[in-house]
């Protein structure tokens, strides 16, 4: 597919950079696109395109038809260069899932990867239970989420 996706691109730049392109071919490498891409972005892109693509390749289609249909060509464009540019980083990739610890530590705002003592996690309870409480603005739920999150790590010193 990535072997597709670089042909498609190349193609479509190709067109882009053309003064004025042959519109019969561009509306027939976008309904490619539309019927056999897999990814859903750029499908939708190329099947929204395809109509205003199909009115400038027509004989009749005057400057504003063959104008907007360079506008949707461009859409098309996009999507495929997205799909195309190298992904750096850790973008796309999924977090990973807390523990059930870290996630009482992530309630009580409290750091992760190191001990904590007692009284540190009474404090931090304190400080959250000031905003969480339902006679200070908060709601149940969150306070009794609260009230957990500090008796199980409580429970682990």
């Amino acid at each position: 597919m990535d072997q597709q996706l670089r042909q498609w691109k190349v193609t479509v730049d190709r067109f882009w950079s053309q003064a004025i392109p042959e519109y019969r071919e561009v509306a027939r490498l976008v309904a490619e696109i539309a019927g056999s891409g897999e990814d859903e972005t750029l499908r939708h892109a190329a099947s929204q395109a395809l109509p205003s693509l199909r009115n400038a390749a027509a004989k009749s289609a005057g400057r504003h038809e063959k104008e907007i249909g360079r506008r949707r060509l461009s859409i098309v464009r996009d999507a495929l260069h997205a799909l195309a540019a190298p992904r750096f980083g850790k973008r796309g990739v999924t977090p990973k899932a807390l523990t059930a610890e870290e996630q009482y530590r992530q309630v009580l705002d409290l750091p992760f990867g190191r001990r904590l003592a007692a009284a540190e996690i009474h404090q931090a309870y304190k400080r959250a239970a000031k905003t969480r409480h339902p006679d200070g603005g908060g709601n149940a739920r969150e306070f009794l989420a609260l009230s957990a999150a500090r008796d199980a790590l409580m429970k682990r010193k």
